[in-house]
């Protein structure tokens, strides 16, 4: 099983580089149809194991020219009891590593899209729908936290 290591962000976040692009269907179809496809977009994923879903800022699907797929409801801190619709997308995700180690892969999965503070440094909530194909060892005393796949 493949892993890697990185250290604790300054605030206590567990932050990853990820790109996230257009699914492989989606891909596919732009292909067939002799249209460009949109390069991936380099962002910073905020690990949250209170996170459902994978949720990313609607600055990031604008970039791909992606349109929903539908709608769910979400239940945030700041929605309280009452549930807010959302829009949901499929893109591809990959969480890059250490050069060695081949990247963890999503070729197609659903995301959330969320309005995220983009001034706090990430723009992706990396959610229990990504990690529950991993383990997860956080590290505290050290700073350090530690993904395998």
């Amino acid at each position: 099983m493949p892993y890697f290591t990185r250290q604790v962000a300054p605030d206590g976040g567990l932050i990853l580089t990820a790109l996230i692009g257009v699914s492989a269907a989606r891909r596919q179809a732009l292909l067939t149809a002799n249209q460009p496809v949109p390069n991936a977009v380099n962002v910073s994923a905020l690990v949250d194991t209170g996170a459902s879903c994978t949720c990313i800022d609607p600055s990031v699907l604008n970039q791909l020219g992606l349109t929903p797929t539908g709608s769910i409801q979400i239940n945030t801190p700041s929605t309280g009891a009452q549930p807010a619709s959302a829009n949901q997308y499929d893109v591809s995700l990959v969480i890059l590593t250490a050069a060695n180690l081949a990247p963890l892969i999503h070729a197609t999965m659903p995301v959330v899209e969320t309005e995220l503070v983009s001034m706090q440094g990430f723009h992706v909530l990396l959610g229990r729908d990504v990690l529950r194909g991993c383990l997860l060892v956080y590290d505290g005393q050290n700073g350090l936290f530690s993904l395998a796949y």
